[in-house]
């Protein structure tokens, strides 16, 4: 299964864990995270999350998100529509 994970999903594990439901969508991310690094799924990249991500104000967080794209197995061009 090709699963693709927007910028929300890539910083979740960042954000402040003191509330349940941020913990549990971050619990979430991380057992997805894993299917893909076991090769059950794969990750689906996109231009979109290159753009966002350049405009992440933490650098070692826009960092470790962008080395995701290295495990991409399809990594879906951005088209001027779509821009």
């Amino acid at each position: 299964m090709r699963i693709y994970l927007d910028l929300c999903c890539f910083n979740r594990p960042f954000d402040d864990q003191s509330q349940a439901l941020v913990r549990l969508q971050t619990e979430a991310k991380l057992v997805v995270q894993n299917w893909i690094r076991e090769g059950h799924h794969s990750l689906v990249w996109s231009g979109i999350l290159d753009l966002e991500n350049m405009n992440n104000p933490d650098e070692e967080r826009g960092t470790a998100i962008s080395a995701w794209k290295a495990t991409a197995e399809l990594d879906v061009d951005t088209t001027a529509s779509v821009e």
